[in-house]
């Protein structure tokens, strides 16, 4: 293969890594924002354990999101959407 013609192909495959990549990636803030968001809508009164709670319902422990958003004052069903949202 020419070296002039190497060099495209080689551009064009880290592209489409780089994009595949981009593509794949997790939007983990994102779900954590969304569950805090739903929190200060829903329960403004439990906004203040709300990042920590969220944090673990977007790591896969809603038993323990929803129990501290309880703690804090938000109703069980608030919790328990909440903590959806943050999935």
């Amino acid at each position: 293969m020419r070296p002039s013609a190497r060099i495209p192909s080689i551009l064009a495959g880290l592209a489409l890594a780089v994009g595949g990549a981009v593509a794949l990636a997790p939007s983990a803030q994102a779900d954590a924002k969304a569950c805090e968001q739903y929190v200060a809508q829903h329960a403004p009164k439990a906004t203040d354990g709300a990042a920590e709670a969220c944090y673990q319902g977007q790591i896969g422990n809603q038993t323990s999101c929803v129990s501290s958003l309880v703690a804090v004052g938000a109703s069980k069903d608030a919790a328990n959407s909440a903590c959806e949202a943050s999935r």
